[in-house]
């Protein structure tokens, strides 16, 4: 439980079911890692809300600390590739590493849970079960309410995880979610919902944040239609790509189309629309199916496989035809040019409503 509504609610009605049911609350932030403050974060009110909501549908509840998991396996594989001007997507991993990942191998450790029990969250997804020659394997799909699908997010999580996993709120959308936690007078019912990365704390620029961690490097901002320097960076992780570059003194807006790493260069194009900023093709060299040994069919073929793509969270699944190049790389084409694709983001496939897999982009063409 993390404190929300959408836990809350999950926890609710699993405790309507016959379950033998505790909740666990993860900490994954040391807030006293930001200059010996102990704010930002606001853990301490998030876990008085699991307290207050568990004590109201009268089940037990825990604390356990993963901050120093979630820096070695989140937080600072992430920092390094901010530093060399990728993007990285620290939601996606912390579902892997953390609760999908440190948290279920610390449960039996330190709770009454076996080895067999269900794990649930209030993520928006849902899962089925599918024979698969003489198993029965999990999916993980889509969840009702589209607006709220958290299936990108939760897609390189390993199928041991998944087969353990429960959604119980996958089939609701977030206002009947909001409804059923006003009527049982929870106390998380009209909490907002939660934005941005949680380690950025109080500070309101993420840019900021890692200007903490991160020494500046200043370089070069350059015109890439004209060739024309016009202004200097303090680091490269300060941009992204597709991102408005704010220049100053310019007749018009100049939008990141790439960075290069080797004269630590950014470059900008006019107009968020310029042919710079649309590519079709992306390459992704350790691509992870949910399902490991059983890849779709096709992949392997010259025609390739058709699936669909989404390289962002909440963008429109694009259709695209997906080639295995390697062993577990993996060429992705767009049907259409698609705007900003950003190494470091994860590049997700659907068949349909079914999610197979994702893996980090490392260039787009």
């Amino acid at each position: 439980m993390s404190g929300g509504v959408d836990s809350s609610v999950s926890a609710m009605l699993l405790a309507k079911e016959d379950y033998d049911l505790s909740a666990v609350y993860m900490r994954n932030w040391d807030t006293r890692d930001e200059y010996a403050s102990d704010k930002g974060c606001e853990w301490e009110k998030d876990w008085q809300d699991v307290q207050l909501v568990c004590k109201k549908l009268d089940i037990p509840c825990e604390l356990i600390d993963l901050s120093r998991e979630y820096w070695n396996r989140v937080f600072e594989p992430s920092l390094r590739q901010w530093e060399f001007g990728i993007s990285p997507n620290p939601d996606v991993w912390c579902n892997r590493e953390i609760k999908f990942g440190a948290l279920l191998e610390r449960l039996p450790l330190e709770t009454k849970l076996e080895q067999g029990s269900w794990f649930a969250t209030g993520h928006y997804a849902s899962k089925s079960w599918f024979i698969h020659g003489s198993s029965t394997r999990p999916k993980l799909l889509r969840p009702v309410d589209s607006h709220k699908d958290q299936t990108y997010f939760l897609s390189a999580i390993s199928e041991a995880g998944l087969r353990r996993a429960l959604f119980p709120i996958g089939h609701l959308t977030k206002p009947q979610v909001r409804e059923l936690a006003k009527e049982k007078g929870l106390s998380t019912a009209e909490r907002p919902d939660s934005v941005g990365i949680c380690f950025v704390g109080e500070r309101a620029k993420f840019n900021n944040f890692l200007s903490s961690y991160i020494p500046h490097k200043p370089g070069p901002i350059i015109n890439q239609v004209t060739g024309q320097v016009v202004g200097e960076h303090t680091g490269l992780w300060n941009f992204t790509i597709g991102q408005n570059a704010r220049v100053p003194g310019m007749p018009e807006k100049l939008f990141v189309c790439s960075k290069d790493v080797e004269s630590n260069a950014i470059y900008l194009v006019p107009g968020s629309s310029h042919e710079a900023l649309f590519k079709r093709k992306l390459h992704v060299p350790e691509f992870t199916w949910i399902w490991g040994d059983a890849p779709p069919q096709g992949i392997d073929l010259p025609e390739g496989a058709r699936l669909d793509l989404m390289h962002r969270y909440r963008m429109a699944p694009v259709p695209c035809t997906v080639r295995r190049v390697e062993n577990i790389e993996l060429v992705i084409e767009c049907d259409e040019p698609q705007h900003a694709i950003t190494p470091g983001q994860v590049a997700a496939l659907w068949d349909n409503q079914w999610c197979l897999g994702s893996g980090v982009i490392s260039e787009a063409s």
